[in-house]
C-alpha cells in the first residue's frame, strides 16, 4: 500500500502538491498516463479511451514528443489533456535544481502546458518550490496502479485499481514498453469496472 496509495507522510513531503481531487456531490476520478508517447503502445492507448468515450490526462516525456510528435498531435486532436514529465525522465533526487528545472524547461517548448510529473514522483529541496515559482502545477497521484513492475501480474495492476480507487482519486498508468502486458489486459478492464462504478471521468484541470 505504501506504492499503490501514498500515504500521509508521503504527501506531506510535497504540501503544494496535487494528490486528490473532490468534486462536491460526484464520483469523480483522474485517469493519466505517464512516460509517453511511443508508437508501440499510446495508439493503442488512445483507442481503448475513444472505445469507452473516456478522456485522460498524458504526463508525456519532452524526447519521446520530439521523436513522435505525431502521435503527441493525437492526443490534443482527440481531446486529451497533457503534462510536462520532463525531457529525459529525469529523477529529480538524482541531479541538481538547475539541471532538473532546465530539463522540464526544455520540455516545454514541445509540451504547451503548466501540469507537471515528477518521474517516479521524486524531488528534493528546492525543487519543487523552484517548479511553482516557474508557474508549474505539481501533479502527483491519489492510486499507481504499479503497471511496469515485472513483480505484478495483469491480475493485480487491476486489482490494485479495484481496491484503492476512491472518490477524486488521481490514477497512474503507463503507457511505456515496461507496462505494456499488464496495461493491455488492465486498463479496459478497469475503465470499464470504473464506469460500473458510477464514476465519472475527469481532465486534471489547467490550474488546481
Amino acid at each position: 500500500m505504501l506504492i499503490e496509495q501514498p500515504p500521509i507522510f508521503y504527501r506531506i513531503l510535497y504540501p503544494n502538491a496535487v494528490w486528490r481531487l473532490r468534486v462536491p456531490d460526484q464520483k469523480t476520478i483522474y485517469l493519466t498516463f505517464d512516460d509517453g508517447p511511443i508508437p508501440e503502445v499510446t495508439p493503442w492507448v488512445l483507442s481503448i479511451l475513444d472505445k469507452y468515450n473516456v478522456k485522460a490526462t498524458f504526463f508525456c516525456v519532452g524526447d519521446n514528443v520530439r521523436k513522435y510528435s505525431y502521435i503527441y498531435d493525437q492526443l490534443i486532436v482527440k481531446g486529451h489533456r497533457t503534462g510536462n514529465h520532463t525531457f529525459h525522465h529525469l529523477q529529480g533526487w538524482l541531479n541538481s535544481a538547475g539541471k532538473f528545472l532546465e530539463d522540464t524547461r526544455e520540455a516545454k517548448e514541445l509540451i504547451d502546458s503548466q501540469l507537471f510529473r515528477p518521474p517516479h514522483g521524486h524531488m528534493i529541496f528546492p525543487q519543487p518550490g523552484l517548479l511553482k515559482k516557474n508557474g508549474y502545477n505539481i501533479i502527483m497521484w491519489d492510486v499507481v496502479t504499479r503497471d511496469y513492475s515485472k513483480y505484478m501480474s495483469p491480475e493485480q495492476v487491476l486489482e490494485n485499481v479495484k481496491r484503492y480507487t476512491r472518490d477524486g482519486s488521481v490514477i497512474v498508468f503507463h503507457d511505456s514498453l515496461k507496462a505494456e502486458k499488464n496495461l493491455r489486459y488492465a486498463l479496459p478492464l478497469a475503465i470499464e469496472w470504473l464506469l460500473e462504478q458510477g464514476y465519472t471521468f475527469e481532465l486534471i484541470p489547467k490550474r488546481t
